[in-house]
Parts: C-alpha cells; structure tokens; sequence
C-alpha cells in the first residue's frame, strides 16, 4: 500500500493512520532580522541567516494602499533591476568563473521574484531589456572600472546594500506595528542577505575557489 499523497509505500502497521508532510513547506519569520525563510523545518529551530528565533507566519500581512504597494513594487523593480545587472555581467565577464557565477545570480534574482510573488500574491514582471554595467555603478555610487574585474563585485553588493538602507529607512519610517513596517523589514533583510552572499562569493572568486552558488 502506498500514500495516496507522495506515493510512498506504507507500514502495515499503520493500520490507515499515519501521516504524510508532504507539501507541508511553511514561511518562517525571523523575530531578529526579519528574514522570511521557507521550509518545512531548520536545524535547532533558529534562522539560517542570522541565528535569531524564528515564529511560523500564519498568513501574509494584509497589505494595502498606496504605500505597501510602492514597497511591493519597489522590490520588483530592484529584482529586475539586478537581474538585468548579472545578465550583462556574466556577457562581458571574461573570467569562466565570473560569467558562471554571475549567471547563477542572475538565476539567483529570478527565484526570488518567484518567492515574491508567491508572497505577496503580485505577479512577475517580464524583463524587457537588460541593464548596462555603466549605469548600474552609477545607481550604485561605485566608478565604473572595465579593466578591473573585481570592480563588478563591488557594484553589485554596492546595488545590495543601497537596496537594504532604503527599505530599511521606509521601515523606519512606517508606524510601529504596521504591515507595511513588517514589509519594509523583510525587504530589507533579504538585500542585506544578498549583499552577504556576494561578499562571499568575492572573497571566494579572489581566492581562485568556485563559488558557493556552484560557479565553475
């Protein structure tokens, strides 16, 4: 006898009762950093990201007006924006290592928007043309060096960071308690998460090692 829902056989010692955690992926909040984490279970019941505690989220917040939707927005358009980003970056990057990596960022950019709209009930927007390395670093405040390899890590974790302080400084600025303040804090808690990463991924990169997205 097999589980009518994910087909594995059964003990016969079930006797008809038992059950099946198939599909059971819940949204965890992180009551530290605000990251929201999806997942059935994490190891000792902490976040992956920053170790704090983690409640389960029973519901998205009731998210309305003028305000949550230009945060909901605003977070698509740094997703395409940073996936037009990767996608030029991986084209002009010379270095195999780089042009993998940057590929799997760019991957990387599309899974979340997915994330997001799973979350937020708002539907994906088509990327309609890419973003030149030029003026991503001036959105990011960093010289744009084409000689200089490195200098493409250092515009996209500068875009990360720019995107973490201005979801941050809406937060701040919403009222306390208002879905539109827990938003702005799960907004910001991912870039920061992103930033993070390709941190890593530098360090790794100038160390002659893969990256720990699976470049190379």
């Amino acid at each position: 006898m097999q589980c009518p829902k994910c087909h594995r056989p059964l003990d016969d010692a079930d006797d008809g009762v038992y059950i099946c955690c198939a599909d059971a992926v819940l949204q965890w909040r992180c009551t530290q950093c605000a990251k929201v984490s999806e997942g059935f279970a994490f190891p000792y019941g902490r976040c992956p990201h920053c170790g704090g505690g983690l409640e389960i989220v029973d519901a998205p917040p009731r998210l309305e007006g003028a305000a949550a939707l230009e945060g909901i927005r605003k977070a698509f358009e740094i997703e395409l924006g940073g996936q037009a980003f990767y996608r030029r970056a991986a084209i002009e990057s010379q270095d195999p290592l780089m042009k993998d990596l940057f590929g799997a960022l760019a991957a990387m950019e599309h899974e979340h928007m997915e994330t997001l709209s799973r979350r937020y009930h708002a539907q994906v927007p088509d990327l309609q043309a890419g973003v030149g390395v030029e003026l991503a670093a001036i959105f990011g405040g960093v010289e744009h060096r084409p000689a200089d390899p490195s200098n493409l890590f250092r515009i996209a974790i500068a875009l990360e960071n720019r995107a973490a302080s201005w979801f941050a400084e809406c937060a701040n600025r919403a009222p306390e308690g208002s879905p539109e303040r827990q938003l702005y804090r799960e907004l910001a808690a991912e870039e920061r998460e992103h930033a993070q990463l390709l941190g890593t991924e530098h360090a790794r990169w100038q160390a002659g090692k893969p990256g720990v997205l699976g470049a190379g």
